[in-house]
């Protein structure tokens, strides 16, 4: 297997395609598509986001101090894709996306009612780092849409349909492979256990038929 070598470049992918939210008081609130957000702690609960300087809602969410981390689906790409190509100096985007402006229970910038996450964020930190400001927010507050939620109040967040963007391209998310914990949990440790041991029976259920069949005597011929 030969591999190329290439030059320093962001590679690291998939991840994910959140809308986020922001917006001043008495103006038009905004939402920019952002590829570079990700937890970076949990307790208390932390992510970050990396805004380019030049971006609209770069200046909006440094004045503020806040913004919303809206989780994005399927039915949600276009309106994801089209908010990260346009700009809101030019659009309002809630507007022109047909998407709700939602009433933040702990910020005051809004957050998007079609999402099925809503992540409520207060920055906590600006890192300048170069093309890109690293905005890192402490979560003061998450809604989750009740239809994701099962007869035992619990949340399907992959029953949501969400999307992850890779190299340039928007991905559904895939079969599930595993679940955390599962490589080495005792369960599966008994699954193979057992397997190998109906294998050995198996195996020796076949030796001691062989070896029977050779004990058995031969039957003598008659004599004519």
């Amino acid at each position: 297997m030969a591999k190329e070598v290439w030059q320093p470049g962001n590679m690291l992918y998939p991840i994910p395609a959140v809308m986020v939210s922001c917006g001043r008081e008495g103006e038009t609130p905004n939402i920019i598509t952002v590829a570079w957000a990700g937890n970076i702690c949990s307790s208390p609960a932390m992510l970050s986001i990396s805004v380019r300087k030049s971006r609209y809602s770069h200046s909006i969410i440094k004045d503020t101090g806040e913004f919303v981390v809206n989780l994005t689906s399927s039915e949600l790409a276009r309106a994801t894709d089209w908010c990260g190509v346009r700009s809101g100096r030019d659009y309002d985007k809630f507007r022109e996306m047909r998407l709700t402006p939602q009433v933040s229970q702990k910020i005051s910038a809004p957050g998007i009612a079609e999402s099925p996450v809503n992540i409520e964020c207060k920055v906590r930190q600006v890192i300048e780092l170069g093309s890109h400001d690293m905005f890192i927010a402490e979560v003061l507050c998450v809604t989750v849409d009740d239809k994701y939620l099962d007869e035992k109040g619990r949340f399907d967040l992959n029953g949501a349909d969400l999307i992850a963007y890779s190299h340039g391209e928007y991905f559904k998310l895939g079969k599930k492979v595993g679940k955390f914990g599962y490589s080495v949990s005792k369960k599966s440790g008994k699954k193979i256990a057992s397997k190998t041991n109906k294998l050995v029976a198996k195996s020796s259920v076949k030796n001691d038929d062989k070896q029977q069949k050779q004990r058995k005597p031969k039957k003598n011929k008659k004599k004519k």
